[in-house]
C-alpha cells in the first residue's frame, strides 16, 4: 500500500490535452465502489498520480520504462506490468480488490498474469497452517501451476526471466512461512513471553502491567507503508472498543536512532492506545520469541497472559471485530 501524493495533477492536465505521444502509456480505470478518487501508479524512481475525472474515470498518458510497478487506491495495492505505447483498460471492484482485477487492450498479457498470480499466492498463503505433508501436496500443485501458466502464454521475455526469478524466492518465502506459522500455533495457550519498553507517555510499561485485560499488539514501524495504512482501522477500533476490558498496545521496532522520529509520528499523528518502543528492533526478545520476520504483525493476549493467536487479524478485517465482539461481549 503507498501513500498518494498529488504534486502530478497539473502534468495530467497537459498530457490530456496534448493526447497520447508516441510510445507513450494509455492508461484508463473504471473502478466500482472505489475507495479514493485518486490512483497512483509507482515503481522504481516513478510515481504518476491519476485524480477521477468529471465521468469518474481514471484516465492518463505518461512515460515509463518498461517494467514491474504497483498501483494503490490507498487503501490496497496490486502489482502491473508496463510497456511503452501500450493503451491499458483496468475495471475492478474494490469491494473485492484482487478478485476482481481485469486488464483489457493493447499489452495486457503480462499485468493479467500478475493478478492472477496474486490470488495463487494468496491460495497458498492460506494454507501456510496446514501440516507439513498436506502443504507439500497444495505447494507442489501451486509451482506446477505458475511454470504452466507462464509457459502458456504470450510475454515479454524479460517479464518471463524475472517471474522465474519471482517463483524462487515466493517458494522460499512460503516454505519458511510455513513452519514459522505452525510454530506460533504451538504458542497458543501458553504464556506470552514478557517486554519491557519505553513508554510514549513516559517511563516503562511491562506486558504483566496490563494483566487483566485482553492485550491487542500491534509490532510496527514508521517507515513501514502497509503498517501505516492500518492505523485508521486501528483508531476506530480503539474507538469502538473504548472502555472496554482491553489495552490496544502499539509496539514500534523502529531503530533506536529513529526514536525521535517515532515520538514526532505518535505526537503528530495523535496516535491512541499504549505507545511502546522496542529495546532491539527485530532483535528484541519479545520480537524473536514470536519469530516475527516481517510487519505490521499483531498479537493478541488474554486477560490472565497467555496467547490467543500469536498472528491475530489486522484491524481492517472484519474477522477482528467478531473475534473482539464475541470476547467483550
Amino acid at each position: 500500500m503507498k501513500k498518494i501524493f498529488v504534486s502530478s495533477l497539473l502534468l495530467f492536465g497537459a498530457l490530456n490535452v496534448i493526447g497520447q505521444a508516441k510510445d507513450q502509456i494509455k492508461f484508463t480505470a473504471k473502478i466500482a465502489n472505489r475507495n479514493s478518487d485518486t490512483l497512483v501508479i509507482q515503481g522504481k524512481d516513478f510515481k504518476q498520480v491519476i485524480p477521477i475525472n468529471k465521468k469518474e474515470i481514471f484516465v492518463a498518458s505518461f512515460d515509463a520504462p518498461k517494467g514491474f510497478y504497483v498501483f494503490s487506491d490507498g487503501v490496497e495495492s496490486s502489482r502491473l506490468y508496463l510497456k511503452p505505447n501500450s493503451d491499458i483498460t483496468l475495471t475492478m471492484n474494490a469491494k473485492e480488490f484482487d478478485e476482481t482485477i481485469v486488464y483489457k487492450g493493447k499489452g495486457v498479457n503480462e499485468s493479467n498474469f500478475l493478478a492472477q498470480q496474486a490470488l495463487r499466492n494468496e491460495k497458498l498463503e492460506e494454507a501456510f497452517a496446514k501440516e507439513p505433508a498436506e502443504f507439500a501436496v497444495l505447494f507442489e500443485s501451486k509451482k506446477k501451476a505458475d511454470i504452466e501458466s507462464l509457459e502458456k502464454g504470450s510475454f515479454d521475455p524479460e517479464f518471463i526471466t524475472a517471474m522465474k526469478s519471482n517463483f524462487v524466492r515466493f517458494n522460499e518465502f512460503a516454505s519458511q512461512e510455513n513452519e514459522r506459522v505452525l510454530k506460533a500455533n504451538k504458542m497458543v495457550g501458553n504464556s506470552s513471553p514478557e517486554f519491557d519498553y519505553e513508554n510514549h507517555k513516559g517511563g516503562k510499561t511491562k506486558l504483566s502491567d496490563l494483566k487483566g485485560k485482553y492485550v491487542y499488539i500491534d509490532l510496527w514501524a514508521i517507515w513501514c507503508g502497509p503498517c501505516r495504512a492500518e492505523i485508521p482501522f486501528l483508531q476506530k477500533i480503539e474507538e469502538k472498543y473504548h472502555g472496554k476490558n482491553i489495552e490496544f498496545v502499539s509496539i514500534s521496532i523502529d531503530k533506536a536512532k529513529d526514536i525521535e522520529k517515532w515520538k514526532k509520528f505518535v505526537a503528530d499523528k495523535n496516535l491512541g492506545g499504549v505507545q511502546l518502543f522496542a529495546d532491539k528492533d527485530w532483535e528484541s526478545e519479545f520480537v524473536k520469541s514470536y519469530g516475527v520476520n516481517g510487519i505490521p504483525r499483531f498479537i493478541l493476549i488474554d486477560p490472565n497472559g497467555n496467547i490467543l493467536n500469536p498472528d491475530a487479524d489486522r484491524p481492517s478485517s472484519a474477522e477482528l471485530q467478531t473475534q473482539l465482539d464475541t470476547l467483550l461481549k
